[in-house]
């Protein structure tokens, strides 16, 4: 099946129907590995005719959803709705921002935020201009919220706190520019303004290009399972006092925002080398999360931080040698260490790790990390390789 397998109303009404869920259930019995995949789905095309298309891509995406997504298994999906969907944590920690409060998910697709929120939320209500996806968003959420088709730039509810994820796809490319999204992020901030408004982003979205479309609250970047996962924008009235910008660090149960002390100062590397969370970095609180754990930054332009401590949880690089970056140099020092595996971690360095990796070939039966990047500015500055132990 391809990614831009299309699903008609049809094929809503036949999956919801017993003959559909049985059908369901004999197709997930199936492997689609590939050594398996062609035979597979001769089979199923041999049972099911027509409807073999559709059984087979929801089969698969169930498959992927399971970890994303847990307790979904009876889901309907579609390939975009289930890509732009959140983890179900990073969407219960929105759901928990806005308890209590009455919420009208106006971008609601096939239902996954409005699962997370219909635990926390006073009320909730979904709506969507897509008949195909509001169809299986009534499957996978049966009776539990309250849901209507309409456009989301057309608002059908007061006074209630309006979710919106404007789709950042399109005929399987991603969408950079906001006012390109659907609804387009300018129009949104127009028609909801004096309203409580979120928003989720994709995570590289560019904050002054969001600021010149006239938002004025808190971004939040959260990250999970070590990776960005988006972010999310509060307008005035649902943010912190004083905040505006946040990162959200799911898996430490940590927070950082520019609210708080950022003073950091540049040192040489003591003890440890800290990257910090992609969520620090990209909210530009890379000094604020610093300052909170007694670590200095290496340069003042780079995100690299270094302690003599390491943050409690934190996987950090214990280094051990020092050295002008030269790849010479650098091999007859990891080759003297017995190294073999190495990981390369690289900031403010026009290099490329796996070509660096390969031209070293190193030969040895250890494990290490070297961390290059640029220290100083102008004309003293360099770039520096650290020859590291991982503390994990």
């Amino acid at each position: 099946m391809s990614a831009g397998f299309g699903f008609s109303g049809d094929d809503v009404s036949y999956l919801r129907s017993e003959a559909g869920a049985a059908a369901l259930r004999d197709v997930a019995g199936y492997a689609f590995t590939d050594a398996t995949r062609i035979a597979d789905i001769a089979a199923v095309r041999a049972k099911f005719a027509c409807r073999a298309a559709v059984l087979v891509e929801t089969a698969l995406l169930r498959r992927r959803a399971a970890d994303k997504l847990p307790g979904t298994g009876d889901w309907l999906f579609t390939d975009e709705a289930l890509q732009q969907a959140s983890a179900a944590p990073v969407a219960l920690h929105r759901a928990n921002r806005l308890g209590g409060t009455v919420i009208h998910d106006v971008t609601c697709s096939i239902g996954t935020e409005l699962a997370a929120l219909r635990g926390t939320a006073a009320r909730v209500v979904g709506s969507d201009i897509d008949p195909v996806r509001l169809a299986m968003a009534r499957h996978n959420l049966g009776a539990t919220v309250d849901l209507c088709r309409a456009d989301a730039l057309h608002p059908v509810t007061r006074n209630a706190v309006v979710l919106a994820d404007p789709a950042r796809r399109g005929s399987g490319r991603r969408r950079v520019n906001p006012r390109d999204y659907q609804p387009a992020l300018d129009r949104l901030f127009e028609v909801y303004r004096g309203r409580d408004l979120v928003v989720k982003c994709a995570p590289g979205i560019d904050f002054d290009v969001v600021k010149r479309l006239g938002f004025d609250g808190e971004i939040e970047v959260t990250s999970y399972r070590g990776s960005v996962r988006e972010a999310c924008l509060w307008s005035p009235a649902l943010a912190e006092h004083g905040v505006r910008r946040r990162a959200n660090l799911l898996d430490r149960g940590e927070q950082i925002t520019d609210a708080e002390p950022d003073d950091c100062p540049v040192r040489p590397a003591g003890r440890w080398i800290v990257d910090p969370d992609g969520a620090v970095v990209r909210a530009g609180l890379v000094r604020h999360w610093a300052a909170r754990h007694a670590l200095w930054q290496l340069d003042q332009h780079i995100a690299y931080l270094s302690g003599d401590h390491l943050p409690t949880g934190m996987r950090g690089f214990e280094v051990l040698q020092q050295l002008p970056f030269d790849e010479r140099r650098l091999r007859q020092a990891l080759s003297a260490r017995d190294c073999g595996v190495l990981e390369i971690l690289v900031r403010g360095v026009d290099i490329e790790p796996t070509a660096l990796r390969r031209r070293l070939a190193l030969r040895g039966n250890g494990s290490l990390t070297v961390v290059i990047t640029r220290v100083g500015s102008g004309a003293t500055a360099r770039g520096t390789a650290f020859v590291c132990r991982p503390s994990r």
